[in-house]
C-alpha cells in the first residue's frame, strides 16, 4: 500500500510538473510572439523593439510562474490588505510630501515630452 501511494504521488507531482513546463513554454513563446509584433508594429528603433520582447516575456514568464504556483498549491492565494501604520503626520510633512510628489511628476512629464520631441524631430 505504501509504495502504491508513493507512485501515485510521484505520477500526481510529475503531472504537475509537465503541467507547469508545458504552460510555461506556452505562455513565453505567446507573449514573446507579442511583443515583436506590437514592437514591429509600434516602434522604429531595434531597441524599443527588443524591449517590447523582452516585455512580452517578462509577462508571459510572470503568469506561467502565478499560474504555476496555483497549480501546485491547489488554491487561489488569499491577498492580505496592507496594514497601515498609526503614525500621524504634521500638515507640513504631508505639504512636504505631496510637493514632492507633484514636483516629480511635473519633471518626469516635462523630460518625456522633451525627449519625444527631440527623437520626433530627429528621425
Amino acid at each position: 500500500m505504501a509504495e502504491e501511494e508513493k507512485t501515485k504521488s510521484r505520477h500526481a507531482l510529475g503531472a504537475k510538473w509537465d503541467a507547469c513546463l508545458d504552460l510555461t513554454i506556452r505562455r513565453i513563446a505567446y507573449t514573446s510572439l507579442a511583443g515583436t509584433l506590437t514592437g514591429l508594429l509600434l516602434f522604429r528603433s531595434p531597441i524599443t523593439r527588443w524591449a517590447s520582447v523582452a516585455f512580452g516575456a517578462g509577462v508571459g514568464i510572470g503568469t506561467a510562474y502565478t499560474e504555476c504556483s496555483y497549480i501546485f498549491d491547489g488554491s487561489v492565494p488569499k491577498w492580505t490588505s496592507p496594514k497601515i501604520s498609526s503614525v500621524s503626520y504634521g500638515s507640513s510633512q504631508v505639504r512636504f510630501l505631496v510637493f514632492i510628489c507633484f514636483f516629480y511628476q511635473v519633471t518626469s512629464l516635462a523630460l518625456y515630452l522633451f525627449c519625444s520631441l527631440h527623437i520626433y524631430l530627429h528621425c
